[in-house]
């Protein structure tokens, strides 16, 4: 129980105030207990904060898969649309998502390659959830768009949309959003008669 209250009290803190503004000290008052009963369950403040991001990557993967999942019924353009608004207001009100881009967009010089190989799975996950997701939809597609393409025209809109949420202005999130979308959309949907 206290592992997973320390892993949990230790996100919240790298989401707000980074690697180095996270205090061991504060996650144990957190959670009840003295700083050095930390060492019980972890070796170091960098093998929490590796813990807690590979627990986090795991975590993303999941919700992507089951909003996809959920949403199947729907048409193409509803799923995908969808997921945009969701995921990108999803990093407001989410300190998980909100540890896992900050990690993944600053990491810690020392975890560099671990987090690189965290971020590559979700990314690897992601395009392979949203590969089949065409592939099951084909047929809304143009017929010189396959699947992958429309997947990776999709995920490089959202990796933009991801870069203006964490270091642009909502407006403009708002407006980069919308206007991407429709562009996007035109150019991969099925004209009638096609």
């Amino acid at each position: 129980m206290t592992y997973d209250q320390l892993k949990q009290t230790a996100l919240i803190q790298f989401a707000q105030l980074g690697y180095e503004g996270a205090s061991l000290t504060v996650i144990a008052n957190e959670v009840g207990i003295k700083k050095q009963s930390i060492y019980t369950h972890f070796k170091s403040k960098d093998d929490l904060y590796i813990q807690t991001f590979l627990d986090a990557t795991d975590c993303e993967i999941d919700f992507v898969k089951q909003f996809v999942q959920d949403h199947q019924s729907k048409t193409l353009k509803d799923v995908l649309f969808r997921f945009l608004t969701e995921y990108l207001n999803r990093f407001e009100h989410n300190d998980n998502m909100k540890f896992f881009m900050r990690t993944s967009f600053y990491p810690p010089v020392q975890h560099e390659e671990v987090i690189k190989t965290g971020s590559n799975k979700f990314v690897d996950r992601l395009e392979s959830l949203f590969t089949a997701l065409f592939e099951q939809n084909s047929d809304e597609l143009r017929n010189d768009v396959t699947a992958e393409t429309a997947a990776l025209a999709f995920l490089t809109m959202l990796d933009g949309l991801l870069v203006e949420l964490i270091y642009g202005i909502p407006e403009r999130l708002q407006k980069r959003s919308k206007q991407s979308w429709f562009v996007y959309w035109q150019g991969i949907r099925k004209e009638s008669g096609e």
